[in-house]
């Protein structure tokens, strides 16, 4: 069973910055270890200050030859030989990728780290500073209209057809509707959310039986016994006219005209039996199949998308047409909200918290898992070289010290061994 490796790439500009970082730390600390080798070899067989300079030198070169060997041993074998616990990256670089993996999910993607930097973060106070800004709530208007425009545009009355009639027909036509319109038209009458509606129908018919009177006249005189003198015609149709705008004004300005509780308690009828009897739910039903399957309903569907359409292209495309200046007063507006409501903004930021938690707990085990299948898909030996190229400019520093420090030491065991 083989395995197939992937090559780590990079950006060659970076890449060559670090690799003479690395190439400079490397050659001062070799520098230093030439330079006690040959301290050493001077003050070699030397009494008094030399002597201390010889055991320094000496120490310098034990340190800096096991600090190269320890550094070396993380990525390759020291001059080659495969001494044991060496070459450690590429060897071992499942363990490095599992070890990776848990240290960010334990130090980065805990709940408390998140929640903390997401209340440091203060988003909606900065979102609210930068929205009221008049050019960057433009730049989001703009933004918006184009993406808008750009998705509108690539939608096809063709797709939509088949949309309609692959996909929502038959599932519409499969889910009973009784069921769901009992339940919605009962949760809109014991809430009274029609009443709004019913008020504007009952304005907006009082208003044309006042502003078109004579239309009337004649839809009622078009219906009256041919026998019937005309001027008995007008005097009823002026009779009906007057009797019937002022109930309709007695409906309007009374809540609990009787014309109301009739209407409420026909509506709160029908969604009980839209619900529970059995016949009106089967008449239901075959009204919902009459109109689904009347073949007219797909092309009057998509005439109404292909209209709605146009007509919201054409508002995109002007900047400074009314779409564009209300979505920019809106924004203007919750930006000036954002900035005085203080209840709102730690409202918002305690959702972008839970979503941000949610995020990472329902998908954090798939983020920290790409750590570990991407190092186990590197080649070990490109891996630890790539490693090395980003970290052993400071891993030298361990050679440097390990010499100075080496010196430093070797003197004080002469010393101590002199005092002896």
């Amino acid at each position: 069973m083989t395995a197939s490796y992937q090559i780590v790439t990079a950006n060659p500009e970076l890449d060559q910055q670090r690799r003479r970082g690395l190439r400079r730390m490397r050659t001062l600390a070799v520098s230093l270890l030439l330079l006690a080798a040959v301290v050493y070899v001077a003050t070699r067989g030397a009494d008094g200050f030399w002597g201390f300079v010889n055991a320094g030198a000496e120490a310098s070169m034990v340190g800096a030859i096991a600090d190269w060997f320890a550094v070396t041993a993380l990525f390759k074998h020291p001059l080659g030989l495969p001494i044991p616990h060496t070459a450690l990256i590429p060897k071992r670089k499942e363990m490095l990728g599992r070890s990776l993996e848990e240290f960010v999910g334990e130090n980065f993607l805990a709940e408390e780290v998140i929640r903390d930097r997401v209340d440091a973060a203060a988003l909606s106070r900065r979102v609210g500073e930068w929205l009221s800004v008049e050019a960057n709530a433009r730049r989001v208007v703009d933004e918006a209209a184009a993406l808008l425009e750009i998705g509108l545009s690539r939608v096809r009355d063709a797709d939509l057809r088949v949309l309609v009639e692959e996909a929502l027909l038959p599932r519409l036509l499969e889910e009973p509707i009784s069921p769901v319109a009992g339940s919605l038209l009962e949760e809109v009458v014991r809430d009274g959310a029609h009443h709004g509606l019913v008020d504007l129908a009952l304005e907006e018919a009082q208003r044309w039986l006042q502003e078109n009177e004579e239309a009337f006249a004649d839809i009622v005189g078009e219906r009256a016994p041919w026998w019937s003198p005309p001027v008995v015609n007008d005097r009823v149709t002026r009779r009906l006219h007057i009797e019937l705008v002022a109930w309709i004004e007695d409906i309007r300005r009374d809540p609990y005209h009787h014309a109301r509780t009739a209407l409420d308690s026909a509506l709160r009828q029908l969604a009980h039996d839209l619900l529970y009897d059995p016949k009106t739910q089967e008449r239901a039903e075959r009204l919902k199949t009459r109109v689904l399957s009347h073949p007219q309903l797909v092309t009057t569907a998509t005439s109404l998308w292909d209209a709605f359409r146009r007509a919201l292209l054409e508002s995109l495309k002007d900047p400074e047409g009314p779409l564009r200046r209300r979505a920019l007063a809106e924004l203007s507006s919750f930006a000036e909200q954002l900035h005085d409501d203080r209840a709102l903004r730690e409202r918002l930021d305690g959702y972008a918290a839970d979503l941000a938690v949610f995020v990472v707990s329902r998908y954090g085990d798939e983020i920290t898992a790409v750590i570990t299948h991407t190092v186990n898909r590197w080649d070990g030996r490109e891996a630890a070289r790539r490693i090395e190229l980003h970290v052993g400019r400071d891993l030298q520093f361990i050679r440097i010290n390990g010499t100075i420090v080496g010196g430093l030491v070797g003197v004080l065991i002469h010393t101590f061994t002199v005092l002896l």
